[in-house]
């Protein structure tokens, strides 16, 4: 299908953490505490905004800093020695604070009380405060106004407005810097502003699809309510589309003018996602002049991609910024953070089917097609419901399944692996014993380019999947008894291995080729009381024709062999 067929394509950016804190998702780190200890004081002590990044590597300085409190000496914050951009006088938190603004940082130290006679008190320790500037996102002057006054009133001082990391939680906080002089509040303001025009990875524009239908209709009121606020107070534009019904994304996506736009934002569930991965994918080959029909080079997508978490699972979201919530990711955007993230490709004689992250098939994808079957059901209850519906069913698929390996995937480093990849990829029809063949009777069978986190999942569907290696990870399930495989699903909500027994096998892969052995797919409708069956020996055939596929929690059929890439 490809020119390029040994690995999944990193063809698309999503807004997120850091690629070293998002590698450890199945072991999530506790945030560090950086509260400043010392001796107790009748009145609290102002709380100390840090950076992102530095949330995880102040462990130390704040044990030195909370040592150099006891025996009275001046605290010293690193970065002490750049020089004062400006300085000037403001109120914080009602005390009065001498504050400079520097290279890298704000920093801020309460004036200190004088004796009666004129001098200093000795000893008084100098308890400075900062932020990273570039944690700051939006600078706003901050007026007191009258019960429908729109514009003017007095002024108070500045607003800043800044990210801070809870764990794995983003949130805005806001400092107040107050002071009553225009002119003095103006200078301040100017300078902010181009401090925040110089952040040229943060988007100023943003396509936003918003699918008012996903999980309990809640999208558009996260939209509206949580998400629109926070790009309006960073001073992003956005143009939203409400979609109308299923495809709406991928058809806009096709026609729309996409030069204009920093980033194209979803906001939904794993199925949304898709369909507007899909379209930002589809939209940029394309733009490239490649014929999808034919084999050809996928090219990556122009924009990135914001996945604001509003469906019933979340799994890519959750996948990519290891959280499920919805205001984390919308700061993921405002501030820039960008994860690349390998997309599969999904083929059938060559010819593209679509994009995905994940794909099953056998119980994921019977699974899925029951319960699109009965979308009159509340989410929860339709899941539940076409769960138990098809374990009382179950029956195995008898496939073959043809892959390519990806060689000592634990001892390659990332770069290592791309990079031969890269320039293996000419050669990769003529090393055809490379290539693995396995068939019989399987329960079900996952293909995963992500580790595809979720709340019934904690460690994940795939836990040894990473982001953006350019491999997959192939999961087999081969046929069993109901009760053992009863177990197997049990062990994915737990934090016992769910792939320690024998009738599953894991491969860490490039390619597969999935090809059906059976002539027709499966009935739903079947059941045990009407057919006698034996699902250790023989496949149940029925009279349908196509195979459903749970791609990204969005059904797909296929009647004959699909490639995976």
């Amino acid at each position: 299908m490809f020119e390029t067929p040994r690995r999944s394509a990193t063809v698309l950016n999503a807004w997120s953490g850091s690629l070293e804190d998002l590698q450890q998702q199945a072991q999530p780190v506790s945030p560090v505490s950086t509260d400043n200890t010392g001796k107790k004081k009748k009145t609290k002590p102002p709380q100390r905004s840090v950076s992102v990044p530095q949330l995880f590597a102040l462990e130390d300085a704040a044990d030195s800093e909370a040592e150099e409190r006891r025996t009275g000496e001046k605290c010293h914050i690193e970065g002490d020695d750049e020089e004062s951009i400006l300085r000037g006088i403001f109120k914080i938190e009602k005390k009065s604070c001498d504050v400079e603004l520097r290279a890298s940082r704000l920093v801020w130290t309460p004036i200190q009380p004088e004796t009666p006679t004129g001098t200093s008190k000795a000893g008084m320790l100098l308890n400075k405060d900062y932020v990273e500037l570039k944690e700051i996102f939006a600078v706003k002057l901050k007026r007191r106004r009258s019960v429908g006054q729109q514009k003017g009133g007095t002024l108070l001082g500045i607003t800043l407005f800044h990210c801070v990391k809870k764990g794995k939680k983003l949130k805005d906080h806001a400092i107040h810097l107050s002071n009553m002089s225009e002119d003095h509040c103006e200078v301040w303001l100017r300078h902010f502003k181009d401090i925040l025009n110089g952040f040229r990875n943060r988007p100023k524009s943003l396509k936003v699809f918003v699918n008012p239908n996903s999980h309990r209709k809640e999208a558009n009121q996260i939209y509206s309510e949580q998400i629109a606020p926070l790009f309006k107070l960073a001073d992003i534009k956005t143009a939203t589309t409400i979609t109308e019904y299923k495809g709406h994304a991928l058809s806009a996506l096709k026609e729309c003018d996409l030069k204009e736009f920093d980033g194209v934002i979803c906001v939904g569930g794993d199925g949304f996602a898709n369909e507007v991965a899909y379209g930002l994918l589809l939209r940029a080959q394309m733009d490239a002049g490649r014929d999808t029909d034919s084999i050809f080079t996928p090219v990556r997508a122009p924009l990135p991609l914001g996945i604001i978490p509003a469906g019933s699972t979340d799994i890519v979201a959750y996948s990519v910024q290891g959280i499920r919530h919805p205001l984390t990711a919308a700061m993921h955007i405002i501030m820039g953070h960008y994860q690349s993230v390998d997309v599969c490709t999904f083929s059938t004689h060559s010819r593209l089917l679509r994009f995905g992250f994940s794909a099953m098939f056998g119980f994921g994808g019977r699974t899925l097609a029951l319960a699109e079957k009965h979308r009159w059901m509340p989410s929860s209850q339709r899941r539940e419901f076409a769960v138990i519906k098809t374990l009382a069913n179950l029956k195995p698929e008898e496939c073959e399944l043809t892959f390519l390996p990806l060689k000592n995937p634990k001892q390659e480093s990332q770069k290592t692996t791309r990079s031969k990849l890269k320039r293996d990829s000419s050669n990769h029809f003529d090393n055809v014993d490379q290539w693995q063949s396995i068939q019989g009777l399987f329960l079900n069978i996952s293909i995963m380019a992500i580790p595809c986190l979720c709340s019934m999942a904690p460690k994940g569907l795939a836990p040894d999947t990473r982001l953006d290696n350019g491999s997959m990870s192939l999961i087999t399930v081969r046929n069993t008894s109901r009760a053992d495989f009863i177990k197997h699903l049990k062990r994915y909500g737990s934090l016992k291995d769910q792939f320690s027994f024998p009738f599953v096998e894991t491969y860490t892969v490039q390619e597969v080729k999935l090809k059906p052995r059976s002539t027709s797919g499966w009935s739903d409708d079947l059941s045990e009381e009407n057919v006698k069956f034996d699902s250790k020996r023989t496949p149940m055939i029925s009279s349908e024709k196509n195979y459903p596929w749970n791609i990204d929690g969005d059904l797909m059929e296929a009647s004959s062999e699909v490639n995976i890439r």
